[in-house]
């Protein structure tokens, strides 16, 4: 039975009216991005906690390029392997509609082939294609599933040249990194690119108040933020309820309730439930070690989810 697939997890998605062009992460962008015969690297990796504007840079950045796109954007249900190379296929073939004939007929198969025989002759229909194509995978932290891993890592291992694939994930995906920087083939940009500096958190507030802000009220904000550009967009909207702006931006914490909801929806709620229980248990501590997480909770394995907690936010 055919799968029915949600034809807007295939569209490129609109910028928000208040999008700050950022030319210097452009320009790391496209540092080395083309060469003669297609692209000179395999993958960019936009890697960074939640709100720190990893799709909304992808976005702009391809808009600038004259180069078709292919975009799937993910959800937890896509942790099933023929639901995700299903939506895989149709993605390119927004751009490529020859392509993908055999990997759809064999994801038909009771069994899934193994990657080289499921993905052998998608690869080589891009190779024969006269076509340059951008493959962005958007929000790839919610896939969990280490067979779907081991697909992605077999169609990098083997992307031709005129494929490059973009991976917005809010932690490391599990796949040889460390290989493809070896080579060359990554590009990165992490949580401390992706901060706003001074400029970029001045114009970003001018788009969202629809005035300019004192320079030491900008600076302020930068600083408390730290340049994280949800938390200004956040405190931009409690601001406009706020006639002092500067006496505001003084008491403006992470307790404030549009702050609270975001970081409750977007972190909190996307947690396992046993790592909810100890956030829980442990936010009474003003410093977090494992040796007081395991007072706090009893629990043995406290310096292991510290650990995934600060590798995957």
């Amino acid at each position: 039975m055919a799968l029915s697939l949600i034809k807007t997890k295939l569209y490129t998605p609109s910028l928000r009216p208040s999008h700050v062009v950022r030319p210097r992460l452009r320009d790391s962008l496209n540092h080395e991005f083309l060469q003669e015969n297609g692209f000179a690297r395999k993958v960019t990796l936009l890697c960074a906690p939640a709100g720190y504007g990893k799709t909304s840079l992808t976005i702009d950045w391809l808009s600038t390029l004259d180069l078709p796109v292919a975009w799937l954007s993910l959800d937890e249900h896509d942790n099933d392997p023929v639901r995700f190379l299903n939506y895989l296929v149709h993605a390119l073939r927004q751009v490529l509609p020859e392509v993908g004939n055999p990997i759809l007929a064999m994801l038909q198969s009771p069994q899934l082939p193994d990657p080289e025989t499921l993905l052998t002759p998608l690869l080589n229909e891009i190779e024969a294609s006269a076509q340059l194509l951008i493959l962005v995978i958007d929000d790839y932290h919610l896939i969990q599933t280490s067979t779907i891993h081991h697909y992605l890592n077999f169609l990098i291992e083997y992307l031709p040249p005129k494929l490059h694939t973009v991976i917005a994930s809010r932690e490391d995906p599990p796949l040889p990194l460390h290989r493809l920087r070896a080579r060359g083939h990554l590009a990165e940009l992490r949580q401390e690119n992706l901060r706003f500096n001074l400029d970029e958190t001045a114009h970003f507030l001018t788009r969202i108040l629809g005035r300019d802000l004192p320079l030491e009220n900008v600076q302020a904000i930068e600083h408390r933020t730290e340049g994280w550009v949800t938390g200004m967009q956040l405190l931009a909207l409690s601001l406009l309820d706020h006639p002092d702006a500067s006496d505001f931006i003084r008491s403006f914490t992470g307790s404030d309730r549009f702050v609270l909801d975001y970081l409750f929806e977007e972190v909190f709620h996307r947690q396992e439930e046993q790592v909810q229980d100890f956030l829980v248990k442990t936010s009474v501590l003003e410093n977090l070690s494992a040796g007081l997480c395991e007072a706090v909770t009893g629990w043995e394995n406290s310096k292991e989810i510290l650990q995934s907690l600060d590798q995957s936010n």
